[in-house]
């Protein structure tokens, strides 16, 4: 396993530019299994995660071919189905949990998948039922193979349906959107996710002749086509690569400019910024964060303390939740950062409190942060990265503190974050790989 070696303490400056968005590419590179056209993709993250998605298809069949970086051209022309019956689709499937998303797209133009339950981050129970409940209502069978421990799902025809889903799932509503897309008739899926990541695919599959009407909002409406044709899609900049160099540059007193940031998709992360004391300046595409040596917690109208909590789009993403934790240490005034959705993403913050940092782990969704107002600076230490978002948070923790940091485990941080030490090392930072 690779570890990251960090000398704390220094100052960044410069401009850095976001990569795609991993959450995006990976719903996208999915949906190019619904046509035998060529379907190109640009801006696609060079991350694992997508890294493994993209020869998993390849795998199926998928003719692939890197054009340039970050640009992508993929043909599904001719799948291979049984590779979904070898070990080495199991295997290959278990290493991401966006692999779950291939299911809705091989039912739609095969009529058939295989899935075992997928991998990705240990932040607790991810449940599937939104995605076996919508497809089902669509009209595919789901069976459970014990001795291969994989979901089989079949159907002989998918038709419109009416589904009101049980919580606004970002993946389960794209896995039902790319389902429906080839389904007989209307297809009405209320309560669906519209994070900008489902907007996205919904442009890109109506780009490729689907009729898909209510994007942006939670109420969509599906009519299904025959067949889907090519099309070209550029992937929008990580808005939570965004929110984690906003983090970076307030930790460590820094200037930093965001280039090509997409301002208008980045939803309340700015104001949530800002509610930390942290100035968020907005230069027409671009984010200029400018060093700051105190940043101060506003509190409510009624001088209670601040809450920081995540919600469904156009609520703040609860992958942002652990950079807004450890940003807080530093600040004047006290925050309740509040995980609703994983019971296990906030485990992390044992390792800050190691390092100086004042939290209360309420229990395993709430954390109170005391902000030190810089009194002093946190301590290096040794840790191991859990999972993508809190390994970035602990990265922006060594890089403000003083002294040579260690983290362990940082694959899991390359999964979500393209060559994110050499991309710092330009702009002032210090941080070794080995």
């Amino acid at each position: 396993m690779a570890a990251f070696v960090i000398e704390g303490g220094r100052r960044l400056s410069g401009e850095i530019t976001p990569q795609g968005a991993k959450n995006e590419a990976l719903q996208v590179i999915c949906a190019t299994l619904l046509t035998k056209e060529t379907v190109v993709i640009r801006n696609v993250p060079e991350i694992s995660d997508v890294k493994n998605l993209i020869e998993l298809i390849r795998r199926l069949g998928v003719k692939v071919e890197r054009l340039t970086d970050g640009e992508y051209s993929f043909q599904a022309s001719e799948l291979d189905l049984d590779y979904m019956e070898t070990e080495d689709y199991v295997i290959r499937m278990r290493m991401l949990r966006g692999s779950v998303m291939l299911i809705g797209p091989l039912v739609a133009r095969t009529g058939r998948a295989t899935a075992p339950k997928p991998g990705g981050d240990r932040i607790g129970r991810r449940r599937l039922d939104t995605h076996f409940t919508g497809i089902g209502k669509l009209g595919a069978e789901f069976n459970y193979n014990a001795s291969r421990q994989v979901y089989e799902v079949r159907a002989r025809e998918l038709k419109g349906a009416y589904m009101l889903l049980d919580e606004a799932s970002v993946t389960g509503t794209a896995n039902v959107l790319m389902a429906a897309v080839l389904a007989k008739g209307k297809t009405t899926v209320y309560n669906a996710a519209c994070e900008p990541y489902v907007q996205q695919l919904a442009r890109m599959l109506n780009a490729m002749g689907a009729r898909i009407e209510g994007i942006a909002s939670n109420l969509l409406q599906i009519r299904g086509v025959d067949c889907l044709k090519g099309c070209s899609h550029t992937v929008l900049p990580d808005m939570i690569e965004v929110g984690s160099f906003i983090g970076m540059a307030a930790m460590t007193r820094s200037e930093v400019t965001i280039k090509r940031v997409s301002f208008d998709d980045l939803g309340i992360i700015p104001d949530a910024f800002r509610r930390l004391g942290i100035a968020v300046e907005r230069r027409g595409d671009d984010i200029v964060v400018p060093g700051q040596d105190s940043y101060t917690i506003e509190t409510f109208m009624d001088g209670s303390i601040m809450t920081v909590a995540d919600a469904p789009w156009p609520g703040l993403t609860p992958d942002l939740l652990s950079v807004f934790l450890v940003v807080a240490t530093q600040a004047k005034g006290s925050v309740l950062i509040h995980q609703k959705m994983f019971e296990s993403r906030l485990f992390f913050v044992d390792k800050l409190i190691d390092m100086g940092a004042q939290i209360i782990l309420c229990d395993p969704h709430r954390a109170t942060v005391i902000g030190s107002d810089r009194r002093y600076s946190l301590r290096a230490a040794t840790m191991t990265s859990p999972d993508i978002r809190a390994g970035i948070a602990m990265l922006i923790a060594a890089m403000s503190a003083e002294g040579v940091s260690y983290i362990h485990n940082i694959d899991q941080i390359d999964r979500g974050y393209e060559s994110i030490d050499s991309r710092l090392n330009v702009i002032g930072a210090n941080i070794s790989r080995e």
